[in-house]
């Protein structure tokens, strides 16, 4: 049983987790409603990559030079300003497409280094409570199911009883009780000079406190994709497996399927699904969590794939409401043991004192992809028409399993094979 700083964290993530994902579900309700156009909605997702994935990278930077706890309080706070604003200038002068941009970029500000602060801070309060690792990342992503069904849930009911904008309140209202409860963390959690005396003990380079924070992003730039991608085949796979499941994803949820329930005259129901995912994913975390052991990695990951490609292929054909629902609480249950996996290898594989660089550059990358997929969604419905979309993703999440699956550094991550690799 979690307890002490691990279960703060916890409860911090979920208060974070719940806002993020309430405004999930609203966001590109607002966006379609206020431009009334798709292709705008997935351009404006695209236009605010670029800026996301510098301010990840100098959020990276941070982390390196910064208390981690304090980066994620500032972030959670500068969040829910960038969501309370978007109803008050709604209401005083009207939102356009300028100002979804200039308060997205106010977002990324607040929401990529503080998703990277929150995930260079979870190995350290397990360190300091003594929980395994594991089960801790298995635990959080059962607890993050369990918010993606509330959140999804919550926002479905409140656009029933309010303008969709000023269900953005209850996002700021999260985001603002997550940085008081990581207040309440240890400060120690979040030093880094251990971490900075381990890498100059391993004769890394560690930028020195006259470095600028620019020339200091583009060390951390360059370190993290070392980590990502250089220095271990495993990490490199799984990474790139991550990435393909959230550019489809991004399309899907982000575009595809707000737009489909937008022309069927039925919003509200964007909610239902991505609840209904977000049960489907509790049961499988928790599944996962609790027989890890039963079955090899090697198996989880493969019923994992497997699964997760025929759920979305039942999706991708937009079938009848409780079918399409069902699909999505099959696609979570099959994503459950893949996503702990996944995190378990980010957070295994990276060295503490480049953690810092590796989440913030992780996670600015991810915020590259997913807008990319939110635009490419927007132009396949542009083109083939929204019943077009759905095949054209459901093949691609098909290329991306076979490639996983075929993927040699994949095919061995026992545990044997992991202290091979680092032979």
């Amino acid at each position: 049983m979690f307890k002490g700083a691990v279960l703060r964290y916890l409860v911090s993530d979920a208060l974070s987790l719940i806002g993020n994902s309430i405004a999930g579900v609203v966001l590109p309700l607002v966006l379609l409603a206020r431009t009334g156009d798709v292709l705008a909605a997935g351009s404006l997702a695209l236009i605010c990559a670029v800026p996301q994935f510098v301010c990840g990278v100098v959020g990276g930077a941070l982390l390196d030079r910064m208390n981690r706890r304090t980066v994620s309080i500032v972030a959670d706070f500068i969040s829910a300003a960038s969501c309370a604003l978007l109803p008050i200038i709604d209401e005083v002068w009207g939102l356009s497409f300028g100002w979804f941009v200039l308060l997205g970029l106010l977002g990324a500000v607040g929401d990529v280094p503080g998703m990277s602060a929150r995930d260079a801070l979870l190995p350290a309060v397990c360190e300091r409570e003594g929980a395994d690792l594991q089960r801790f990342v298995g635990a959080s992503q059962s607890l993050g199911a369990l918010v993606n069904i509330i959140g999804p849930a919550v926002a479905a009911l409140l656009i029933g009883f309010m303008d969709e904008a000023d269900v953005l309140w209850v996002t700021a209202a999260f985001s603002c009780a997550a940085a008081l409860v990581t207040w309440t963390l240890p400060r120690s959690v979040g030093e880094v000079a251990a971490a900075a005396e381990a890498e100059q003990a391993n004769g890394a380079a560690v930028p020195s406190k006259g470095a600028t924070l620019l020339a200091t992003a583009k060390s951390v730039l360059v370190d993290g994709l070392t980590a990502l991608f250089a220095t271990d085949p495993l990490l490199r796979a799984s990474t790139m497996l991550s990435f393909g499941i959230t550019m489809v994803m991004g399309s899907l949820q982000g575009i595809v399927l707000p737009a489909f329930f937008t022309q069927m005259g039925q919003p509200e129901a964007v909610g239902y699904v991505v609840s209904a995912m977000g049960a489907g994913l509790l049961m499988g975390s928790m599944g996962y969590t609790a027989l890890a052991h039963k079955m090899s990695r090697r198996s989880w990951l493969v019923v994992s794939l497997v699964g997760m490609a025929a759920a979305v292929g039942v999706m991708g054909r937009f079938p009848e409401l409780p079918v399409l629902l069902a699909a999505a609480t099959l696609l979570g249950l099959f994503a459950g043991p893949a996503s702990a996996l996944l995190g378990f290898f980010a957070f295994d594989r990276v060295p503490d004192e480049r953690r810092g660089s590796a989440m913030g550059t992780l996670n600015a990358l991810y915020l590259v992809v997913a807008p990319a997929g939110a635009f490419v969604g927007s132009v396949l419905i542009s083109t083939v028409q929204i019943h077009g979309a759905g095949p054209v993703l459901a093949g691609a999440w098909l290329v991306v399993t076979v490639v996983a699956l075929l993927a040699r550094p994949l095919r061995h991550i026992e545990a044997k094979d992991l202290a091979a690799d680092r032979i």
